[in-house]
């Protein structure tokens, strides 16, 4: 059990810190490529360094019978959510680009509500609104206050695209594992982006080395191991409380972005991290202390 709870943190762990790197590393990248050749670019750089992998690993095929619903998946968890993300944060910042996909906690709850019955809880429900509280004091503390309406749509738009595609991977991971679904995902997002091709040769060329760079670590980064530690968890403890975690973020997000990219944030934007935070451990904390109560009521109710 202990062991089980520690890969469950480690997982945790790489999929805020590294999904929050994400953010200022697409801000460098747009730097030198458009959004569409950045995500095309991303896409591909996960795609070939997972081809060798399942080449490695004999990695088995998806039924045949799978694979339109795995490319639409494909087609939502990554094609769709990084073009609208790019394209949002052309005109929004990094870290208030991280606040706004921490709505994808809220849309996986209620998808998980509506489709399968997940039961969310009043003390999750509690504890997302104090970590909703943290992220909006966080975007008081951006300061960019003339951010586009339609990137903030677009991006709010690539989150409830992103819940989709937590919310119903949960039956492919049982099938085939969360590694080669991921695996297939990936591939399935990165056929469609192909139209986008023309141009990338060109671009890639005249670009700075520091673009080129931060996609490569997007690409082989970010892109592919937080969803394998999400689908990791989410086949634990279910995609909305997997999902509840990605508060933390914003917070994560606006150090990083200080450190990459000179974003110093402002004393109201910590204090919304530390709210944040809060928030996150309530949750858990209390979820936690509750099964702990309840668990021995339970067990002598069944003898």
């Amino acid at each position: 059990m202990r062991k089980k709870t520690v890969r469950i943190g480690i997982a945790y762990i790489l999929m805020i810190g590294l999904w929050a790197s994400a953010f200022p590393g697409i801000s460098a990248g747009l730097e030198s490529y458009t959004p569409e050749h950045l995500a095309l670019f991303r896409l591909l750089i996960g795609s070939m360094a997972l081809v060798v992998f399942a080449v490695l690993t004999y990695m088995r095929l998806p039924d045949m019978k799978d694979i339109p619903a795995i490319l639409s998946l494909g087609f939502l968890g990554f094609a769709l959510y990084h073009i609208l993300l790019n394209i949002g944060e052309k005109t929004v910042s990094a870290g208030t680009a991280s606040l706004l996909v921490t709505m994808t906690p809220i849309f996986s709850a209620m998808l998980s509500r509506l489709f399968f019955g997940e039961h969310f809880g009043l003390y999750k429900w509690i504890g997302s609104i104090i970590s909703l509280l943290g992220v909006s004091i966080i975007s008081f503390g951006a300061g960019n206050y003339t951010n586009s309406v339609n990137g903030i749509l677009l991006i709010l738009l690539a989150a409830f695209s992103e819940s989709i595609y937590f919310v119903f991977q949960a039956r492919y991971i049982k099938k085939y594992g969360f590694i080669p679904f991921v695996t297939f995902t990936i591939w399935g997002g990165t056929i469609p982006m192909l139209v986008f091709l023309p141009g990338l040769g060109e671009e890639f060329l005249n670009a700075s080395m520091n673009s080129t760079l931060s996609i490569v670590y997007l690409g082989l980064l970010p892109t592919v191991v937080p969803y394998f530690a999400l689908a990791y968890v989410t086949s634990l403890v279910g995609a909305s409380e997997a999902a509840i975690s990605l508060y933390l973020t914003p917070a994560v997000a606006l150090a990083i972005s200080w450190v990459w990219l000179g974003e110093v944030p402002a004393f109201i934007a910590l204090t919304g991290g530390m709210v944040t935070v809060a928030g996150v451990c309530f949750t858990y904390l209390t979820v936690n202390k509750m099964i702990k109560v309840l668990n021995p009521y339970f067990l002598s109710k069944k003898q």
